[in-house]
Parts: C-alpha cells; structure tokens; sequence
C-alpha cells in the first residue's frame, strides 16, 4: 500500500491564544434564559416515522417533529461515533484537529487523572503497517469543549454519560458528566444545558437484542438495494428498526419527566443521531448512508412548529448553534456554522464534507462532497476493498453471512456492488435517482461537470482544513505525544490584585482551569474559571489546569490571608 502525503498540510498547531479561560461576549438572545436539552442517540439514519420510514413507527418521536423543526439534510463529519462526537464537542472537523480516526484510545467515559492511562501496544496499525499505541489527541490550543462557554456564562451544563471525543473529556466541560448527571442536580435559578445519550440504537443491539421481542413489521421495512432480500438480512435491518422503536419509547418517557418537573415550555430540546446507520455500507461508510441523520427542534413556545428545513446541516454545527441560541458568540476558530439563534449565518453549507480513515484494526482513507443531491467520494488507497474486514460488526449474524455469501460469488447485481475487492478512484452517485449509492456516475459523460465540481470542493476544503490524514498515524501521535510520552499541563500560579481578586494562570498555552473554593474543596464539582476569583480571608482556593489531550496538571492551593 503507498502512503500519500501532503507536506503543505501537516502542521498540527492551530491558532495562538494566550488566555487562561474561555472569554464569553455578551449575551443578547431572547432565548438566553432557556434551558438545553440534547437528546442524542446512536447509529441511525433518518428511519422515523416523521421522515417517512415504513414498517416503524415513532410517535413521540413524530410528536416531538410536529411541535418542532424536522431538518431533512444533516450530516455527521464521519460515519462512526468517536470521531464524529470530538467533532460535536468542538464545532471541528475531525481531520483538521487530528481526531479522525476511530478510535484513538478508552475515551468512552470521563476517567479522573489519576486513571487516566493508554496502553503502548493494542494491535492498531497504521498504513506503513507500524504499531500506534493508544493516545489522547492534542488539539490546536485554542480549541474547547464548548460547554465551557455555556458554563461561563451561568449554565449548568451536565453529560449522561458517554464522552468518546478522542480524548479524555477535560474537568472543565462539564459540571457534572457521569450517570448521575442530570439537569435535577443544578442549583436553583441556573439553566441548564443537558446531554442524554441513549444507546439502545446502537451497532451492538443489533446482537445482543437479536432474540428480543420484534416490535417492527418485518414485512414492511425497506431493504437497502446493497443488500440481498433474505431471510438473515430482513432480521437484522428489522432489528435495528425495532430498536428505534424502543428508543422512541424511552424519548416519549424522558419527555413526560421533563413534562412533570415543569420546564417542558422553558427548554429547548434538540434530538440528533450521532452518525448514520449501524449496518455494513452505512456505519463506518462516508457517503449519504454513514453519514445522514435525523435532527429535529423543538422550541418552548412552539415557534416553526411543522417545520421542515432542507438546508445543509452538519452535527458539527450543533455546538456554535447552542452558543448562538443563548446568546454567546460563537468563537472565530469554530468550522461549524450556527444555523438559528442570534448569530446564525445567512449563508448555509454550499456543501458537507466527510471523511473515513482508520477504523480499529482496518486502514483506509476516503472523503466526501455531499451537496444534498450528489455525493462525491474519494478514494485515496483504491486498492483496498470498500467492505474490510472488522471483528467487531462480523458479531451481527447478516455481516458474517454475507461476507460468506460474497466469497462463494452467491451476491449477484446491485447485492453484489460493495463487495468488489477494490474501489474506482472517484464515486459519483445522484441521490435523487440512487438512494443506494450503487450506481456510480463518475465515469458517465453526462455528469462530468458535477463530478469536476465536486473534485474541485474537495480540494479546495482539504487545503483550507489542512486535512491530517495524509499524516501517517504514527507520525500524528509523534507529533502530539513527542517521544510517545504524553505532555504535561503546568500547574496553576496564583496573582493576587489590588481589588482583592485572584489571577489563575497557567504557563501551558490554551490550558483552562478549573478551582475549588471553600467549603467545596473536596467535592467532586469543580467550578471553571473564567474570571478573576474573589478573595474570603482565611479561606482556600485548589486549582487543576488541563490542555486537551495533555495530562491534568497537579493540584496547587493558595490560602487567602486574614485581614
């Protein structure tokens, strides 16, 4: 396999910034006082009832679109979790903060330092075939998880409970991000920004749920033209729609609760699927089927209710769009563009790009151009098939019989398409006519403007974004974790000033700090600090510091003298 490296686009530092906290401009949103809440789920595609799915039904879900804003062409930035939520947390293209691979170590959860650790050997390889250990990614220092805007501007921001951002989520995005964590726990007066992931929909379900009762018509769901209409195949697509109709029953019974402690009219809720569908061809995949997902918006008093946006979303923009909704400016670095709020841009998404590299144990790399209609793929190793070999989906029993059934040359037509032992250079589909994506157009006269179009977006945005995976992943953690060691954050100084007010500062650069104060020094809330902290004589203030993907600084304390 040759590597192909782009050496214009290496460079890993973004822009500088010399701030020991998250600056937060003044809030004008009329919505600045509404509650958050995300209810995200896991691996779907747009399969509800609202946006015309047959066999299923979701009627919370349904409920929750006809009260709101249902968005017809939202986009994950990849088609698998992980990278898909360090783009979310940051409002960043992976491949432009070098978080594009899946996965780079045990992310899943929020680890306290002191358990923060990566093992230096577990069977990933990189595509010159050389051991890459497990790491936390480094990001360009200015860049935040952006609740830590929310919080210092007032908002109590909690994650239940799942993390997976590429790195170790920093103690200083969340004021509470465990599975306890819930908006109840707030002090009285603060809003709330939520986080709920609900994993019922996820790739492992299809497994681990497969002699669970079936809730959708086996009869009536769609079967994707990409695969044979067997008795295996329709159980397993039947399967994940069953398991959106759980998830729709937990939604509906999340809704009541928020219903009951009476902020269902205070709140915006925001429902979105992390990345498209958890089957082979859609999860992991970089066309309209691994990246296509349900959002749907809801407002407190019901605005736009019946809604229906076809503009150009990516989940990237969820981040700068909550920013904008409270009021909060989103910051200049974000790539991701705030679409209602204050702040919402007048000019959507031209196009959504995307992007497939390693994924556990198998090495690829592919990008997208999706502009509603056409999608544009690129594949830069061709020589490898599209369907790799990856243990942990060969568990869902279709996976394992196709991949026999493709052997022994029994997958014939549109069945047989993903399963060619390479990949042409460029892919072309018109989603209007092949929603399957098994009819490429890249070679067809007719679609030569399209496709040049398309070739050109992608070249253009890779330069623009400085797309890291032309980096071989053992030179990316090189350049993250010099020597494989991972960098340290410096500890936290002290500065008194004349106005009886305390300075934290940290000589890491783009490090945030997070302090305790008083009688809740020793809990497990951490403020964040976001202005100078005033001073009670005779009491202590504790302070951590922490740099995305650098390990936490030690504790350091400073005791307030008596008057």
């Amino acid at each position: 396999m040759s590597v192909k490296i782009l050496p214009a686009i290496i460079g890993l530092t973004g822009i500088v910034s010399t701030s020991a906290h998250a600056e937060i401009p003044q809030q004008k949103s009329n919505d600045t006082h509404y509650n958050i809440l995300w209810l995200s789920c896991e691996d779907i595609n747009p399969g509800l009832g609202c946006y015309g799915a047959t066999g299923v039904k979701t009627p919370n879900l349904d409920r929750l679109a006809a009260e709101g804003i249902r968005y017809t062409h939202v986009y994950s930035t990849v088609g698998v979790c992980a990278p898909s939520r360090s783009s979310i947390i940051t409002g960043m293209y992976p491949v432009s903060i070098g978080t594009q691979n899946m996965r780079t170590g045990p992310h899943w959860a929020y680890r306290p330092a002191e358990k923060e650790t990566y093992e230096t050997y577990w069977g990933v390889r990189d595509v010159r075939g050389r051991n890459v250990p497990q790491y936390a990614a480094v990001l360009p220092e200015d860049v935040r998880c952006f609740p830590e805007y929310l919080r210092a501007a007032g908002y109590f921001c909690t994650n239940n409970a799942k993390t997976d951002y590429q790195f170790n989520a920093p103690i200083t995005a969340w004021d509470e991000c465990n599975h306890q964590a819930h908006w109840r726990n707030r002090p009285d007066g603060k809003p709330f920004f939520s986080v709920f992931n609900f994993e019922v929909t996820h790739e492992s379900r299809i497994w681990l749920k497969k002699d669970d009762p079936m809730l959708a018509d086996t009869a009536a769901v769609r079967i994707p033209a990409y695969y044979p209409d067997i008795p295996v195949v329709r159980k397993d697509v039947s399967r994940n729609y069953s398991n959106i109709m759980e998830l729709d029953q937990q939604i509906g019974a999340f809704l009541d609760s928020l219903k009951k402690d009476g902020l269902l009219d205070k709140t915006i809720i925001v429902f979105w699927s992390d990345h498209g569908g958890p089957l082979l061809r859609q999860k992991r995949d970089v066309g309209n089927a691994g990246l296509h997902v349900p959002l749907i918006i809801r407002f407190p008093d019901k605005r736009m209710a019946g809604t229906v946006d076809d503009r150009l979303v990516s989940l990237m923009d969820l981040g700068p769009t909550t920013l904008s909704l409270v009021g909060i400016k989103p910051p200049a670095y974000m790539q991701g563009k705030p679409f209602l709020g204050e702040y919402a841009v007048e000019k959507p998404h031209e196009y959504i790009f995307g992007s497939a590299d390693r994924f556990d144990e198998a090495v690829d790399m592919r990008r997208s151009v999706i502009d509603g209609r056409f999608v544009y793929i690129r594949n830069f190793y061709p020589e490898l098939p599209l369907i790799f070999r990856n243990k942990y989906r060969e568990q869902i029993d279709m996976t394992r019989d196709l991949i026999e059934m493709s052997r022994l040359g029994e997958l014939h037509g549109d069945a047989a398409y993903i399963w060619k032992p390479t990949k042409p250079a460029e892919e072309l589909y018109d989603l209007s006519t092949d929603p399957d994506e098994v009819h490429n157009l890249a070679g067809n006269p007719e679609y030569e403007a399209k496709l040049k179009e398309l070739r050109k977006a992608l070249s253009h945005w890779q330069l623009e974004v400085a797309d890291k995976g032309f980096i071989p992943e053992r030179d990316l953690v090189e350049m993250m974790w010099p020597g494989g060691i991972q960098p340290v954050t410096q500890p936290v100084s002290f500065h008194p000033d004349n106005k009886s007010q305390l300075v934290l500062s940290s000589e890491t650069p783009g490090a945030s700090i997070a302090y305790q104060s008083g009688d809740s020094i020793g809990t497990k809330h951490w403020s964040l600090y976001h202005k100078p902290v005033k001073m009670t004589p005779g009491k202590q203030i504790r302070a951590v510091a922490i740099r995305i993907g650098y390990r936490q600084s030690g504790e350091t304390t400073f005791m307030v003298p008596e008057k």
